[in-house]
């Protein structure tokens, strides 16, 4: 039932007549109404990322030049797809999302 879960959340984005439909994970103490959303979860792809980035922390650095991450889809987690990873962010309603990310890479030396 988790797997089936996890996959459901995270294969959006869900549409009805056209709407948006937003899942988020239950947790305790959640508080359950109709609110109007000032932000949303959003899937982006990275692609043509350095090996270094290819770790928890890395991925969270780079998907946080888009906005806040959220998390990673299963195969980004298991590295079995490599040609780019797909990260979860909330994104403000309002915003646009940027086209590229410009990511500075220290050389060997340090500098």
């Amino acid at each position: 039932m988790e797997v089936a879960m996890e996959e459901v959340i995270e294969g959006g984005p869900l549409m009805f007549q056209g709407q948006p439909i937003v899942l988020q994970r239950w947790e305790p103490g959640m508080v359950l109404r109709k609110h109007k959303h000032t932000q949303v979860p959003v899937w982006i792809r990275l692609r043509h990322l350095p090996v270094e980035f290819w770790t928890n922390d890395g991925l969270s650095t780079v998907a946080s030049g888009v906005r806040r991450s959220l998390y990673q889809d299963t195969i980004t987690r298991a590295c079995t797809r490599l040609d780019f990873a797909r990260v979860c962010v909330m994104l403000d309603i309002s915003s646009t999302l940027p086209k590229h990310l410009i990511i500075m890479m220290p050389k060997e030396d340090g500098s």
